[in-house]
């Protein structure tokens, strides 16, 4: 019996930087419309604005869904150790 625990498999990988760069950029781009807003009003309404603030109201639900993902997938795979190191 190895008590020592299994890695994470690629795709828990994956999905653990996807959703750290998905969430970060999220709130970057919220932040900086925030920024913006403060200082001047008008100008976050134009431009390139609207699509940064965008990217924050889509970005955070992925970033969720994709934590979510690799919570079930990460315990998926350690109930299937557990039962194969207990021997059932």
């Amino acid at each position: 019996m190895s008590t020592e625990p299994a890695p994470p498999s690629l795709l828990e990988r994956i999905l653990a930087y996807a959703s750290l760069a998905i969430i970060a950029i999220a709130l970057l781009s919220f932040f900086a419309t925030l920024i913006v807003g403060m200082n001047d009003r008008y100008a976050a309404a134009e431009g390139l604005w609207p699509v940064v603030y965008g990217v924050s109201l889509i970005g955070l639900p992925i970033g969720f869904v994709l934590l979510v993902a690799l919570l079930i997938i990460s315990q998926r795979r350690r109930r299937a150790e557990f039962r194969r190191n207990s021997g059932r």
